[in-house]
């Protein structure tokens, strides 16, 4: 399967030159399937890991359709939608397309929350072939009569568990409410819990179903280590690793937007060039940090879980798990960053004494223990250790932005989800699948132990 050319898939040669100019001959399983069952028309539903070539599965058979027998758009018009959870991902999307599309006479633009919707205005005035949006702005922007959704024949939902987590599925809903009936359409998902399938049900007929890779499973050709160190540690810790010259391309995950700020001024201060990326930038800010990394300006790139899914960026040798997820499905994204395409990656993990909860459910979904490996920092000093005693709120499962992490102000943004895309969003989910705050599960199994 992995000697499919596109060629063989019967990939129009103007796509084609534009995919072996980015050395893009081979496809990959996902591609090999999807292409095939997307240009026949049918629906699709694809669940597989990040880093299995989704964007190019569903992409090329889309620019293909488009540019058969083209006729432009209508003012405000779409001829094909594609909703993804965060900006950096929708972003991400119209790039890929953009290149793959480079010699087809196709219109496309990028509808997000976060910037002056002037410009968005503006790009839809003509119609375009190819919108990719997120839900809320675009959701706003119908509903001021500045897009039209009557003309879309292609609707794909990308990243649909991500949505969930999100708190956007009842805007997908309202959305493909306004979508004609008869369309095709795609859902592309790396988990599928109960509320995505009865969304599948509600939106695809009769799909082609494509699983690549086992749910919840990590990449394959991602080595694993854990450091079990002390929270005053970790950044000594850090600058420890980070001598290793190998390490040209790391991405730092925290789990607040303090915490990546604090990270990348630590890095900085020590001469390491560090970029910060979180939902308290402006897209702006964003953006430029992620083109920083991509380009090699800034060797680490410091995130919270808003650059887990979406940020496609090649060879990223190292993922560091600075502060372990508070949702175990969240490590299997997070390392999902490293060894894509083919190439290998090493996920490294600090682990201090009260993450050890996090721990325990990351191992349980992976269904392996992770190597524990020896550091050889000195004894905490006496400051280190009153750091280590003072009390620190404990961060609780955080669904949609319900609950606040540490150090979080009233009245600011929503929690570590909701962050990544439009700012607020009231239609945040209801916690599921057992997310009970990890300090409440001592107590769960007492109660347990005692009926």
């Amino acid at each position: 399967m992995t000697d499919v050319t596109f060629e063989s898939l019967g990939v129009a040669e103007p796509i084609l030159r534009a995919l072996a100019a980015e050395n893009y001959t081979k496809a990959t399983p996902i591609q090999t399937r999807a292409i095939p069952a997307l240009m026949a028309g049918k629906d699709l539903l694809g669940i597989a890991q990040t880093g299995t070539g989704k964007t190019a599965a569903f992409g090329i058979p889309l620019l293909q359709k488009l540019s058969i027998g083209h006729v432009p758009p209508q003012p405000k018009q779409a001829k094909a939608l594609i909703l993804a959870p965060t900006r950096e991902l929708a972003v991400q999307i119209e790039e890929s397309l953009r290149t793959y599309g480079r010699h087809l006479n196709l219109r496309m633009t990028v509808i997000l929350g976060g910037v002056n919707q002037n410009t968005q205005i503006k790009n839809m005035a003509k119609g375009v072939d190819v919108l990719v949006a997120t839900p809320g702005r675009l959701l706003d922007l119908v509903q001021q009569k500045m897009v039209r959704l009557d003309a879309v024949n292609t609707f794909i939902v990308d990243e649909a568990d991500r949505m969930l987590d999100m708190g956007f599925i009842r805007d997908v809903r309202k959305l493909v409410a306004m979508l004609p009936r008869e369309r095709q359409s795609m859902l592309f998902s790396a988990t599928m819990p109960d509320d995505i399938v009865k969304l599948t049900h509600d939106m695809l007929r009769q799909p082609e179903r494509i699983e690549v890779a086992p749910q919840s499973k990590t990449a394959d050709r991602v080595e694993q280590k854990l450091y079990y160190v002390p929270m005053p540690q970790k950044r000594q810790l850090l600058s420890e690793l980070l001598k290793d010259v190998s390490m040209n391309k790391v991405i730092v995950f925290t789990r607040t937007k303090h915490g990546a700020n604090r990270v990348a001024e630590h890095l900085s201060r020590t001469g390491v060039v560090a970029e910060a990326i979180h939902g308290n930038k402006s897209q702006n800010a964003r953006q430029r940090a992620l083109d920083m990394f991509k380009t090699g300006k800034a060797r680490v790139l410091v995130a919270t879980d808003i650059a887990a899914r979406g940020i496609d960026v090649d060879y990223i040798t190292h993922v560091i798990n600075f502060e372990l997820p508070n949702e175990p499905e969240s490590y299997v994204h997070r390392i999902g960053r490293t060894a894509r395409a083919g190439t290998d990656g090493i996920a490294i993990s600090f682990c201090d004494a009260s993450e050890r909860a996090y721990l325990r459910d990351i191992e349980r979904i992976i269904r392996m223990k992770i190597e524990v490996v020896a550091h050889d920092l000195p004894e905490l000093t006496a400051e280190q250790r009153q750091q280590q005693e003072e009390p620190r709120r404990p961060h609780g499962h955080n669904r949609g932005g319900r609950g606040k992490p540490s150090g979080h102000k009233p009245g600011g943004h929503g929690g570590g989800h909701r962050e990544a895309a439009d700012a607020h969003n009231p239609h945040a989910p209801k916690k599921r699948n057992g997310s009970r705050p990890h300090w409440h599960r001592a107590k769960d199994k007492k109660r347990e132990g005692a009926a």
